[in-house]
């Protein structure tokens, strides 16, 4: 008869076990072996009760099987792990006490220590360490606890792992460094603590970025303040390794990357602290960078990023002004090494007004006028403000800068000041080539009203194209041919 009535038990215990339930028995010693098997079956419930945060029945069914304390869930999460992650340092003290492994890993590699270090929970730390937890260990990525410290903002912590035998230059799988991770999180007093300890400010990546660049791209000026406080050149330029795609320009200063990540008012802030408003090191100024800053283009391309959410108080217009009193020449020729795409407008000898009107940016145009730009000056292949309004240099349609009625609000401003509207440049690109790349049949029928005579823009290009080959597919990026436009042009002739 006692088999059934332990086979019946047995099932109770089960389902109670399950439900997180400790279940005490005064029944013959095979029940009690019974139990003593189905608790170690149910063992990761013990992590599961810590996970729910159900204490005292965690306590009970400690005490019922200690042994099975470090009993890790599916994913590797332990009591231990669970303890930490909800901050309760008592559970935490007694389940190291109990005996519970402080350097359980997880499946990912994490281990107590590493939540800690994440949440900033200096008492669960020390508990940790004091339990002899390995502040070595590495987590998803090779990263190291210091770096999580140093991200998370806790400078005692990381202080604390320094003692405990963190490297304060280790690198993770990427080259980064716990300077760079406080740096980049703003984390200023970390940042004095590592580099008191020896970190390495001018460890820098394939990408150019070190420490000092970091901040400098979060906007992070007090971060900034330091590093430049404390030696840091502030015209010191990225020594770009790895080049294309997003990568940063080889030799961008701090001035271009907080204008490029739109900390206009951190930009001012290093200009005060000595940067040159006209370094060019990288092939284009401050003044430069802002047209593409202000309306960058759209797509899939690398420049197809929306602008830049930015800091601070002072907007682009105002920059502009303050950089431009502050010496910046409003007039500066980009020095640009790299070699434009087929059809693609040259940015060598380009202004900062002419790169305004690429982008049909009315505002900044009428800024720059006011501050002394000259409307008449061409780039490298003698290519007009006028004409990359009008298009010159547009290669992927409805993705670059400029929609159709900004553009002729741009081209009647341009024209209200004489500009030439019958000029060709080096490469035979007239006006209406522009309005051809644009495919915007308005600006066409403006041109024609404005008496842009057929014999000036009739006829091939260096590439082989008059606009009506062009409003046909003939160029680079989109081989679709635009109707509209065509008409337009047919009924220009």
């Amino acid at each position: 008869m006692l088999d059934p009535i332990l086979r019946t038990v047995k099932k109770i215990a089960t389902s109670l076990l399950m439900a997180g339930a400790v279940v005490f028995y005064d029944a013959p010693s095979r029940a009690d072996d019974a139990l003593e098997k189905l608790s170690s079956k149910q063992s990761v419930d013990i992590a599961e009760l810590a996970e729910q945060q159900r204490w005292d029945l965690l306590r009970a069914k400690g005490k019922l099987a200690s042994e099975l304390l470090n009993a890790p869930q599916q994913d590797g999460m332990t009591a231990l792990h669970w303890g930490v992650r909800h901050g309760r340092h008592d559970i935490v003290q007694w389940l190291l006490d109990a005996g519970a492994n402080p350097n359980a890993k997880t499946y990912y590699g994490v281990t107590p220590l590493t939540i800690a270090c994440t949440q900033g929970d200096m008492a669960s730390v020390r508990l940790l360490l004091d339990a002899k937890a390995d502040a070595t260990t590495l987590g998803p990525g090779d990263a190291t606890l210091l770096m999580i410290a140093s991200r998370q903002g806790n400078e005692k912590i990381a202080e604390l792992l320094l003692q405990s035998g963190c490297s304060v230059n280790a690198t993770e799988r990427n080259g980064q460094t716990a300077l760079m991770w406080a740096a980049a999180a703003g984390n200023t007093d970390v940042v004095k603590t590592l580099l008191a300890s020896g970190a390495d400010r001018d460890l820098s990546l394939k990408s150019g970025f070190n420490a000092f660049f970091f901040a400098v791209r979060q906007g992070h000026m007090e971060t900034v303040d330091l590093f430049l406080s404390t030696g840091t050149d502030v015209n010191q330029g990225m020594n770009v390794r790895s080049g294309g795609g997003r990568n940063a320009a080889n030799q961008t200063s701090s001035l271009i990357l907080a204008v490029e990540s739109g900390h206009f008012e951190l930009a001012l802030h290093l200009v005060g602290r000595g940067a040159d408003p006209n370094d060019q090191r990288c092939g284009y100024a401050a003044l430069h960078a802002i047209s593409w800053v202000r309306k960058p283009s759209s797509g899939d391309g690398v420049d197809g990023d929306p602008p830049p959410r930015g800091s601070g108080q002072v907007s682009s217009l105002e920059f502009v002004r303050r950089l431009i009193a502050l010496g910046a020449d409003a007039n500066l020729t980009c020095k640009s090494t790299r070699p434009p795409g087929k059809a693609a407008l040259n940015r060598n000898g380009a202004t900062p007004l002419l790169l305004a009107c690429k982008t049909a940016d009315l505002p900044l145009i009428q800024l720059l006028v006011e501050l002394g730009a000259d409307l008449n000056r061409p780039n490298a292949d003698d290519c007009t403000p006028l004409l990359a309004a009008a298009g010159v240099g547009t290669v992927a349609v409805d993705e670059e800068p400029g929609t159709e009625s900004e553009v002729l609000e741009v081209l009647d401003y341009l024209l209200a000041e004489k500009m030439d509207l019958h000029h060709v440049d080096k490469n035979g690109e007239s006006a209406m080539h522009g309005a051809a790349y644009r495919a915007y049949p308005k600006v066409v029928r403006l041109l024609k009203a404005q008496g842009l005579k057929s014999d000036t823009w009739n006829h091939k290009n260096r590439h082989g194209w008059t606009p009506l080959d062009i409003a046909d597919g003939k160029r680079p990026g989109s081989v679709k041919p635009n109707p509209a436009v065509r008409k337009a042009l047919e009924e220009s002739l």
